[in-house]
């Protein structure tokens, strides 16, 4: 047990520990893994010499687990976990979920709803005169005054509601280390913050700002206007760049949260250091009598080599919290821990994944982002890929032969999200070649997430055309290696801009390639994506244009049962749709049709009349199809 970091009182005293330097808690279980954030920020911090105890998952009934670890000599470092806890306890329809897989046993309720606000009052009132900063993914997302999908309300940054110091925002190792020192030498409370790229704080003004500053509509303004909440989002995307992104400042009433601008990426030396720390790998040796903790099932035999994502979905986070530009391991060190893997007592021969993020992103996308950024107003995939976009996975296909070639290695798998829009911009097919060949087993999963142009234009996704045009290149690939493997397509229902005549249009096209998919993803409304605020707001952020949004259940549930239009449950739902929309001619005995007609009824002989057509004007952008229609 002494190999992994103390977790109690005792643990510390076996280790000569009269206290800790810092005291990290965590709405997950205790797993010394570098997929976890817990992980690699308490060995970080280890690596620069501090003393780290982990307290994770506490009572949040009252403050006894707090006080039992003792008072930390610098500060109390809090996360809600490698997700956010409101994700991790209900999903899309807001019903709760039935368990929680990074927690023992896979048990629900171990974490409070909100837990970083929780754990962060239950800390304060443990230890009243130490200093308290947020980290991971739930503070990330709301460092700003954000829509909040299960209280339906606008919520005031997390700072604010919680009266922690400071913040640490996005992937922390080198704010973590700044914000330590400063505390060593004596800087206290949100002071340790000021200058610390990668960190925000509250503050009575903005006087002596270490940057240059830009303010965004005020936590009162973004309450009062949608309009001006889709304009503060925006605006916070534009400054998440570590090379041009100034210091942003949000009011809140009397105070002001000051965002200091984003932290530089990880170097390649860097990064390899951090993967180089002493993980266990697994989860810590007390929870093995509750029956482990099954997170670890997928990631304990993974190897991450990159960070960052030049895709920006607008629906993901991840433009929001790593950011865009990409940051990788060198060879040697993703080879290290490819063999660290093979020499584990339980591996049987198979890595189960190497990426990250984005598993085929090397580099970034052009040469001048490690000196300018990237592009405030211009993505390198959407709608099309950019004629700068530098597309080549020879280095990512040079890892993975050398992965192959590892003693003990039987396969080496790519599990992780694939940008196949970036695959079709690289005109070589040998890395395409040797993922159907030896990177995949039976199938491939990919993310179209819808097939209408209109619904994908509001996602940031490229047209429709280029998946369709990687379908048969990848079926091409497949016939001539003599193997049947499949493709399954990862599909969105209800994404604002998506009407019920996109829906229709994706049931369609499923229908005639043949494909009824077991799972279908609701949109999820997550603080820090541009898609929550377009829920919201019903406003592009990029445009200020209006956008249809589905909010009802009925409509929602429409739409996704649309999707699953075989499933026996979902034909009165479909009926319904396909009635509401005016496209009885899909219910009938022809080929063409969804559904049959209801025993005695007759099959409907009218024509289509489309309904809900988006009221976004028609794209004039090359490779785009007309709004509502199949290109």
């Amino acid at each position: 047990m002494n190999d992994f970091l103390p977790i109690s009182k005792q643990d510390m005293a076996a280790r000569g520990w009269y206290y800790c330097d810092f005291l990290l808690v965590t709405g997950d279980a205790y797993v010394d893994h570098p997929s976890f954030g817990t992980a690699i920020i308490s060995r970080v911090l280890e690596d620069a010499g501090y003393k780290v105890a982990i307290l994770s998952q506490p009572d949040f009934h009252d403050e006894r687990d707090f006080v039992g670890m003792g008072r930390p000599r610098y500060a109390v470092l809090i996360n809600g976990g490698n997700i956010d806890s409101m994700v991790a306890h209900y999903t899309a329809a807001k019903k709760r979920r039935s368990d929680d897989a990074y927690t023992p046993g896979g048990k629900a309720g171990k974490r409070p709803d909100r837990a970083v606000t929780v754990y962060s009052m239950l800390a304060r009132r443990a230890f009243p005169d130490t200093p308290i900063y947020l980290g991971g993914i739930e503070a990330s997302l709301r460092r700003f005054a954000h829509y909040d999908y299960w209280a339906d309300r606008i919520m005031p940054s997390i700072l604010e509601s919680t009266g922690a110091d400071g913040l640490m925002y996005g992937m922390s190792e080198h704010s973590v280390i700044e914000l330590a020192n400063n505390l060593k030498r004596g800087k206290k409370g949100a002071a340790a913050c000021e200058g610390v790229r990668g960190t925000a704080y509250m503050a009575h003004d903005a006087d002596g700002l270490a940057f240059a500053a830009v303010e965004c509509p005020s936590f009162e303004a973004v309450c009062a206007s949608k309009a001006d909440y889709a304009r503060s989002v925006k605006l916070q995307y534009d400054e998440q760049d570590f090379a041009y992104g100034r210091a942003m400042l949000q009011r809140h009433g009397k105070r002001v949260m000051i965002q200091n601008p984003p932290a530089r990426p990880l170097t390649t030396a860097e990064m390899d250091r951090v993967y180089a720390l002493p993980y266990q790998r697994t989860y810590h040796p007390s929870y093995e009598a509750l029956g482990g903790v099954p997170a670890i099932a997928e990631v304990q035999f993974s190897i991450i080599h990159n960070r960052g994502c030049f895709g920006a979905c607008n629906f993901c986070a991840l433009a929001f919290h790593q950011g865009r530009y990409i940051q990788s391991r060198s060879h040697d060190s993703v080879i290290a821990e490819a063999k660290q893997i093979a020499a584990h007592k339980d591996f049987k021969g198979y890595i189960h994944d190497v990426g990250g993020p984005t598993a085929n992103f090397r580099f970034p996308s052009c040469k001048k982002q490690e000196q300018h950024g990237l592009c405030r107003d211009k993505r390198c995939l959407f709608p099309t890929a950019c004629k700068n976009l530098e597309a080549d996975h020879t280095d990512y296909l040079e890892l993975l032969r050398a992965l192959r070639r590892i003693k003990g290695v039987k396969k080496v798998f790519v599990r992780s999200g694939l940008r196949y829009d970036y695959m079709m911009a690289d005109k070589n097919d040998a890395f395409f070649r040797e993922l159907v060949e030896h990177h995949i087993s039976g199938q491939l999963k990919v993310a179209p997430e819808h097939m209408s142009d209109n619904a994908l234009y509001y996602m940031g996704k490229p047209s429709f055309s280029v998946y369709e045009q990687f379908r048969e290149r990848y079926a091409r690939i497949n016939q001539k290696l003599g193997r049947k493997q499949y493709l399954v397509p990862y599909l969105m229902s209800s994404h604002p801009g998506a009407t019920l005549d996109d829906a229709i249009l994706l049931a369609e096209y499923l229908h005639k390639i043949g494909y009824c998919p077991e799972q279908v993803q609701d949109f999820y409304p997550t603080p820090g994506t541009l898609s929550t605020a377009m829920y919201y707001t019903e406003l592009d952020p990029r445009t200020m244009q209006l956008v249809y949004v589905a909010k009802t259940p009925e409509e929602k549930a429409m739409q996704r049962a649309l999707l699953q239009w075989r499933r026996p449950d979902k034909r009165p739902i479909v009926l319904a749709a396909l009635k509401k929309a005016g496209r009885e001619d899909l219910i009938g005995f022809g080929k063409e049709c969804l559904i049959r007609p209801a025993r005695g009824e007759k099959p409907s002989a009218g024509k289509p009349a489309r309904t809900g057509k988006s009221i976004r004007p028609t794209p004039k952008k090359k490779g785009w199809a007309r709004a509502g229609r199949k290109k």
